[in-house]
């Protein structure tokens, strides 16, 4: 048995700088219409082949959607998250969240984890030691002891699966088509919100596009190709590669 995990929220506002908070597809048409700037990540692999990580299969295929790429299926996965490089702008001058109430599903989760391959480890987290040393019991064994919690994770991974199908086809009607390999980085948009908030109300009338997966390694692009899918390493234009 591992020791119980306490935690008590300091107020220190350390998690809400600097980090791009996902957003559920409501979110994002909350966030939008409040005149945030949104940010997209996408990544991408092929089923039981490049980028899939066999141990996490259902997560990751529960949270994708096939495209077409060169001869080939690529499954995509798309984050909408809230463009925080500094200080998130709900933050007030006491680090207090002016959204508090309506807060996004993954600040209400915080600091647990929705991934449910990924263990909860304090020392990857921003918190200061002391928030982990007071509170409630926030997992005891390897449970969450918060049954509140444990259902505010599952409406976010269902908010995934139930979501990914539409931000597919507003990442196409955007020409948002090029991803990342899944383990080798992401690809980063950040869209004219104008047009992002009349594609979140238009992409039934999108038309399906052909995407491209971004690989800088030559002996990986190779290997992507041997499975037919399209790759690019052009220095991009309207996208950033974040590679890991």
């Amino acid at each position: 048995m591992n020791p119980p995990i306490r935690f008590a929220c300091t107020g220190c506002g350390k998690c809400c700088t600097g980090h791009h908070v996902p957003l559920t597809l409501a979110e994002a048409r909350q966030w939008a219409a409040t005149e945030g700037q949104v940010v997209v990540l996408i990544e991408g692999f092929v089923s039981d082949g490049p980028g899939m990580p066999v141990d996490q299969r259902e997560h990751v295929l529960g949270r994708s959607y096939p495209v077409s790429c060169g001869a080939a299926e690529l499954r995509v996965s798309v984050t909408f998250a809230a463009f925080n490089p500094g200080r998130c702008r709900n933050l007030d001058e006491h680090d207090l969240c002016r959204i508090y109430e309506t807060r996004p599903l993954v600040c209400r989760i915080y600091p647990a984890e929705i991934n449910p391959h990924l263990p909860l480890r304090p020392e990857n987290k921003d918190c200061p030691p002391e928030a982990w040393q007071q509170g409630p019991e926030l997992i005891h064994g390897q449970m969450l002891a918060d049954p509140q919690l444990v259902a505010l994770i599952a409406a976010s991974r269902q908010a995934d699966r139930d979501d990914i199908a539409t931000k597919v086809a507003i990442c196409e009607a955007l020409g948002m088509n090029t991803s990342a390999l899944k383990g080798n980085g992401f690809t980063a948009y950040l869209p004219d919100m104008g047009a992002f908030s009349t594609a979140l109300e238009q992409v039934a009338s999108a038309e399906r596009a052909a995407w491209s997966v971004h690989v800088v390694d030559p002996a990986l692009s190779a290997k992507l190709l041997e499975h037919g899918l399209r790759t690019t390493a052009e220095t991009p234009q309207y996208y950033a590669f974040i590679g890991f």
